[in-house]
């Protein structure tokens, strides 16, 4: 019996490096360039897939099929062999006999783990209960010239799986998607698991009667958040241009313009640092509704999370990291200022900046390039109220530095009518009451414009087309922005946004 996960070793009895087995799969494609062998196909006609397959043994035995994959073990016995193939939904054992491909069974014996296969013959169980698939006929696809990491399974005097060499590094999983994808294929999952989320959501949305938008992601000014964007150079027009960081203020004009209700599942980018929760590019939903508040937003997002929680998992509680959580609405509401009053035992609104600093230094908070009252506040809660919000929770009325596109609040002065949503401690939603007076809009812009002057470096600029669409009349308006990575973290149960993202950012290579 020969394993090609065990490839044949060269005189002294070593382990053959990386080089060597590049070298023999060249050497193999070059075999079957010889015999006639076209080792790149172009197409192939499958017709099944291993899950329906096996699903469904009653009714495809005997049946024949045509699957294709990529071979993951190959077990050969003289005259036969044994093969698992992986297709996009799973493996399925493939069984060939010399008697049945004839000298085609020579081709065979050029092929390894990692080869890309097409398969033509009736399904059947083995002696052992496997249900596989006695090919008939064989096609080669692709050739793979480098070879693939195959975790070996031994089962232990207990019975329990222990995985040896597995494709383990995170680092270079996320690096190497690709190869993650292949031979970690439950990988596949949480990002078949995303694009349904994503799905849900637009049918939400849709349903009521909010459309779809596009907006531009470069834009000759950035706003819309607090954050520093990424500057590229138009080489035809001579100027600079952003990065989107936010879609609010083009969504707004929107609503200016007459929709009454618009959204936008987008790429953002904000030039700042990477932790599990950031990566410089990201994926917002931005939705803008006329003649509504954030009163209203709120019970339109715990329904929508809701609703796709049910329709993707077909149940709204759940177990995550250890937590029960119930997305069943109403959720939680507590007041920032108020709650803070009960944590720490001051106002915040009425407490000076060196008030605050003292309370965060005695909680070892970091406060290098903090200036703002806003921050500080900020700050405080990250600190003492937000990793206890574990159930969904609204965190509602912020310090009005904190949010200069928000309505100042109709009954608190100092406020401004803004929730956040959170789960797990983590914030996975932010809504106002719009600003839609123009002359308070253009006063926060400007306030915004001092703080960049005494060094935040994320404050935002004065746009003025956006003042001028806002002085031809804006309707009173909710807005929502919806981080739909760290929403997806919280349904498949990730830590990392990496684990969410198909190519995230990662730092160069030495």
């Amino acid at each position: 019996m020969d394993n090609t996960n065990q490839p044949v070793q060269p005189s002294g009895g070593q382990e053959p490096d990386y080089n060597t087995l590049v070298q023999r799969r060249h050497e193999e494609l070059n075999e079957l360039l010889n015999k006639g062998i076209l080792p790149f196909a172009y197409s192939y006609d499958v017709d099944n897939y291993s899950a329906a397959i096996k699903n469904n043994f009653e009714q495809y035995e005997n049946k024949t099929v045509k699957i294709a994959g990529r071979i993951m073990a190959i077990r050969r016995m003289g005259k036969a062999s044994f093969a698992h193939v992986q297709d996009k939904d799973g493996k399925i054992q493939i069984y060939l006999k010399k008697d049945d491909v004839g000298e085609y069974y020579d081709v065979f014996k050029l092929l390894d783990i990692g080869d890309i296969i097409g398969v033509e013959g009736f399904v059947f169980k083995t002696k052992t209960g496997e249900i596989s698939v006695h090919s008939k006929s064989f096609v080669v696809l692709t050739k793979s010239i480098r070879p693939i990491p195959i975790a070996k399974e031994t089962i232990d005097e207990q019975g329990n799986k222990i995985v040896h060499d597995q494709f383990a590094d995170k680092e270079l999983r996320y690096r190497q998607r690709y190869l993650d994808l292949i031979v970690n294929p439950e990988v596949k999952e949480v990002f078949k698991t995303r694009s349904r989320i994503v799905t849900e959501i637009r049918k939400y949305l849709d349903e009521n009667n909010l459309v779809e938008v596009e907006t531009p992601i470069l834009q000759p000014l950035y706003g819309g958040a607090t954050a520093r964007p990424f500057v590229t150079h138009h080489n035809a027009l001579d100027i600079e241009l952003y990065l989107r960081i936010a879609d609010e203020l083009y969504l707004k004009r929107l609503i200016v313009g007459g929709f009454d209700g618009v959204y936008e599942i987008s790429k953002d980018f904000r030039n700042e640092g990477m932790d599990r929760t950031h990566n410089p590019e990201f994926t917002m939903l931005e939705l803008y509704v006329a003649y509504k508040d954030y009163v209203w937003m709120m019970e339109f997002v715990e329904n929508m999370v809701a609703k796709l929680a049910q329709n993707v998992f077909g149940k709204t509680e759940f177990e995550i990291e250890g937590n029960k959580i119930n997305f069943n609405p109403p959720w939680q509401r507590i007041s920032m200022v108020d709650e803070l009053k009960n944590k720490v035992g001051i106002d915040v609104l009425a407490a000076s900046n060196n008030e605050l600093i003292k309370i965060l230094k005695s909680k070892n908070v970091d406060l290098e390039g903090v200036e703002s009252k806003g921050k500080l506040i900020d700050l405080l809660f990250e600190a003492t109220i937000q990793p206890n919000l574990i159930q969904p929770t609204f965190v509602v009325d912020y310090p009005i530095e904190l949010s200069p596109l928000a309505k100042k609040h109709r009954s608190r002065e100092g406020l401004v009518e803004r929730f956040e949503g959170f789960v797990l401690g983590r914030e996975i939603c932010n809504a106002f009451s719009e600003l839609n007076d123009p002359i308070d809009q253009r006063n926060r812009f400007e306030a915004q414009v001092k703080m960049r002057e005494e060094g935040d470096e994320e404050a935002q600029p004065i746009d003025e087309d956006f003042i001028r669409a806002m002085e031809y009349g804006m309707p009173p308006t909710a807005g929502l922005g919806v981080g739909i990575d760290r929403l997806v973290m919280l349904f498949t149960n990730q830590s990392s946004i990496r684990d969410v993202l198909l190519f995230p950012q990662m730092r160069p290579q030495k």
